[in-house]
């Protein structure tokens, strides 16, 4: 089993990646789950890569009801693009840059339709061809969209994979790299709603709870100058 890298200064025998996660899972569990993730019980690609898209710089609670009210409307990227642009802002609204995000959804409906039949693509070199998709998206819609195995790496994963000292890199891109090689291939698809949700909630950004977390007496706290 993988060992997480020398926390505290020690090559910890009874600690592995496994207990950390399974301590994290068991930590988050009256936490609201993140909007994407409940998008993507429906099973469905296009909702996945939609929501994402709406997300960015957006707070869940609006992320899950904006793209509820624009599924109502359009269900594939054909019926996306007989939607106005004054139709999809508002039904969007308050999504932040909703004007932005219309036209970035018309043009990948548009490159749906006319490339890929309609259908959202179920490869990374695929996805990535997409206007505006980059490898946080891409890896979410195979991982949520597809079933099939991504590491999604975010904000929270990239700075709480680095903060427990899993990790050493500068860059999203650069975590998941390192993750592919050192996370065991089990908790690729769920790694990043673990840490999302524990990255809003406890090990936040700035002042983490160290108070009330369930692996404070493991994490060397990498980068934290200030926690509650």
């Amino acid at each position: 089993m993988q060992k997480l890298i020398c926390w505290k200064g020690k090559d910890l025998e009874n600690c592995n990646i496994s207990q950390v996660l399974a301590k994290v899972k068991k930590s988050i569990c009256d936490f609201r789950t993140p909007s994407v993730t409940v998008i993507s019980k429906k099973n469905d690609p296009f909702a996945v890569l939609v929501s994402c898209i709406i997300s960015l710089r957006t707070r869940d609670e609006i992320t899950e009801s904006a793209s509820a009210r624009l599924f109502k409307l359009a269900k594939n990227p054909g019926e996306l693009l007989k939607l106005t642009h004054v139709e999809i802002e508002k039904t969007i609204y308050p999504a932040a840059f909703f004007r932005n995000k219309t036209q970035s959804l018309k043009e990948l409906c548009k490159e749906l339709v006319n490339n890929y039949a309609g259908q959202v693509p179920d490869k990374m070199e695929e996805l990535l061809k997409l206007k505006g998709v980059g490898r946080k998206t891409a890896n979410l819609t195979l991982i949520l969209g597809h079933d099939k195995l991504g590491i999604c790496v975010d904000i929270h994963v990239h700075r709480i994979s680095n903060r427990w000292g899993y990790v050493k890199t500068k860059t999203p891109n650069e975590t998941e790299m390192a993750l592919r090689k050192t996370l065991p291939k089990r908790y690729w698809k769920g790694f990043n709603n673990l840490l999302v949700t524990f990255g809003q909630n406890i090990c936040k950004p700035v002042s983490p709870f160290c108070s009330s977390c369930s692996i404070a007496d493991l994490c060397p706290k990498t980068g934290v100058t200030k926690y509650r």
